[in-house]
């Protein structure tokens, strides 16, 4: 088995908003981690190695998860499995960790990746991808970084459908239908969503502005 990331977090004992605020004041970022088994337990963890660690794996990539406590520490194979960002900054302000059993398979989220220089777009078709991830089920350390779709023999209105897709073997997708992943469309149907969109932006900037109105209204009359 090829050597996994290691993360070092530190179990913490105080919890709620005030010791949350202090320790990402402290350059720290509070999280859970939950065991495969349903238990969880509260960690922090240095900031800077968090985001480094996520910029590699992602959430779909296993890594050792080493949890500090008293001196003492164990390591656990897991994944990032939420990282929630403050909405001004862009910075962590909470990260789930979900460990797995290397031994069980998991459902997990995985991305599409797009390659190949198609036929369609050097005829001057666009490439459209209409689903950024599939459900998959496999083991943890069979998760693939991305489930590729090459479009080089596609032509102007030739789609690549789930049914079509290759996965590596131990990875089993998860799908109810046989949707299209991504096609490659001619540049006019581009322009007419584009005027269409243009179309209800005007409408509801239209409704907006009545509705802005009338609760200014409202406002008055109570106010008097």
């Amino acid at each position: 088995m090829a050597e996994l990331l290691k993360l070092n977090v530190q179990v913490r004992d105080q919890l709620g908003k005030g010791p949350n605020r202090r320790l990402r004041a402290s350059g720290k970022v509070p999280g859970i981690y939950y065991d495969a088994k349903g238990h969880n337990i509260p960690v922090q963890v240095n900031m800077v190695p968090l985001q480094k660690a996520y910029g590699t794996l992602g959430s779909a990539q296993v890594f050792e998860l080493v949890i500090e406590d008293g001196g003492k520490s164990e390591t656990h194979p897991a994944l990032l499995w939420r990282v929630r960002n403050e909405p001004v900054k862009g910075v962590p302000e909470h990260v789930d960790f979900f460990g797995v059993d290397l031994t069980q398979e998991i459902k997990i989220a995985v991305h599409f990746e797009v390659v190949g220089d198609s036929v369609g777009v050097k005829l001057g078709g666009v490439v459209e991808l209409f689903r950024d991830t599939i459900e998959v089920i496999c083991k943890p350390m069979d998760i693939p970084e991305s489930i590729q779709l090459d479009i080089t023999e596609l032509d102007i209105t030739d789609s690549i459908r789930i049914e079509e897709v290759e996965f590596p073997e131990g990875v089993t997708p998860v799908f109810d239908e046989n949707y299209a992943v991504v096609s490659v469309i001619e540049p006019h149907e581009i322009e007419e969503e584009e005027i269409e969109g243009e179309g209800e932006e005007e409408l509801e900037g239209e409704e907006g502005a009545e509705g802005e109105e009338g609760e200014s209204e409202e406002g008055e009359e109570t106010a008097e």
